[in-house]
């Protein structure tokens, strides 16, 4: 009876053993995957982008603007006209008046004449220069207005397409480390119920060895 309860401890004890050493593997290999995916978790967490401001090359166009009626010119070339033709209009009526010894009232409705039609010409002229200059410069508004809109629409442009970008990469970033951290909780899971196995084996072989050692001390002392 007493060898045959020291050969079940003997058995007893070998079982527990290689039971108590499986588990402490698979608690080391627990362990050690633990931490590598805490590893690569960290790795992702400082690999993150920096925050960006998108709106950081954005640039203030307001020194472009101006003023296109600024420089508008005033038609004196239409006066400068209108004084000559009337000049040579009196002069012209002068020589008539002398050559045919007209009187001096005759001379003075011809001057008159003439020079009513010089003036007729001049503001025609006069009223056309200050539209074209209108238009000019209305034109140069509306080209001011384009420009500015076209930049404006660049800059948000380059605004929405950094915010996209950075929202792309960082969603895609937190759900990496969102991965990572699930796979970790799991493996420290895992590695606590690895110990906890292992300390359960542990003390299945102690018990093991307290029975051996009792059955070897009840065949002495029998």
């Amino acid at each position: 009876m007493g060898a045959a309860t020291i050969g079940q401890g003997i058995i007893g004890m070998v079982g527990a053993g290689k039971a108590a050493s499986s588990a402490r593997a698979r608690a080391r290999d627990s362990k050690n995957e633990r931490d590598r995916l805490a590893r690569e978790l960290q790795t992702l967490e400082d690999g993150r982008q920096p925050i960006i401001n998108p709106y950081a090359n954005v640039t203030d166009t307001s020194g472009e603007l101006s003023n296109p009626y600024e420089n508008l010119g005033v038609a004196t070339q239409a006066a400068e006209f209108q004084a000559e033709q009337s000049d040579i209009a009196l002069a012209n009526t002068l020589d008539t008046l002398r050559a045919t010894g007209a009187g001096a009232g005759g001379a003075t409705a011809l001057a008159q004449a003439a020079l009513q039609s010089k003036k007729g010409i001049s503001a025609s002229i006069q009223l056309q220069e200050a539209a074209n200059d209108k238009l000019v410069a209305k034109g140069a508004q509306k080209l001011q207005e384009q420009k500015m809109a076209e930049q404006q629409r660049l800059q948000n442009a380059d605004v929405m397409g950094q915010t996209f970008e950075f929202s792309t990469r960082e969603n895609r970033q937190v759900s990496e480390m969102n991965r990572a951290a699930g796979l970790l909780d799991n493996a420290q899971q895992q590695h606590y119920s690895n110990q906890t196995a292992a300390a359960a084996a542990e003390a299945n072989q102690y018990n093991a060895a307290s029975n051996l050692l009792g059955g070897i001390g009840s065949v002495i002392g029998g």
